[in-house]
């Protein structure tokens, strides 16, 4: 066998992950970093028990210790649309940029998909002219 035998075919070559990782900048990381930790479950009860702490300790603590003062809440307020502010665009950068990596491994697929449509196209030849072969010794 050669070394050209022995190699996988070029559509084999290329891991989805590998090719979308590569196009990815610094910025683009960032995104997918947040994108990915927002979206758990760890990171929703960090910002409840946030909530909850911050809302109790201005509700129950003595009126000295009360920084953020019940009904109002103007601070946790502001920290929260802050963050809201500026979660919300890296957000949607990490979904459009998670949606290309899914486009990328749906083009993948469709590629793998096809060889394995034309190898099985060949063997099924393979096999009809094995077919008419046996027939035919069968006839002798």
């Amino acid at each position: 066998m050669t070394n050209e035998e022995t190699k996988p075919p070029r559509w084999q070559k290329r891991s989805a992950n590998v090719e979308y990782e590569e196009q990815l900048n610094r910025v683009d990381r960032f995104a997918v970093w947040i994108t990915e930790k927002v979206g758990t479950i760890g990171f929703f009860l960090i910002i409840f028990v946030w909530t909850l702490s911050w809302l109790s300790w201005n509700v129950f603590a003595p009126d000295r210790f009360q920084f953020d003062p019940f009904p109002a809440f103007v601070l946790w307020l502001f920290i929260s649309n802050m963050l809201q502010i500026f979660l919300m665009p890296l957000i949607m950068v990490g979904q459009n940029l998670q949606s290309k990596h899914a486009e990328v491994r749906a083009e993948m697929d469709f590629r793998v998909n096809q060889k394995a449509e034309q190898e099985n196209e060949q063997i099924l030849k393979m096999l009809g002219e094995q077919k008419k072969i046996l027939e035919e010794i069968a006839k002798r």
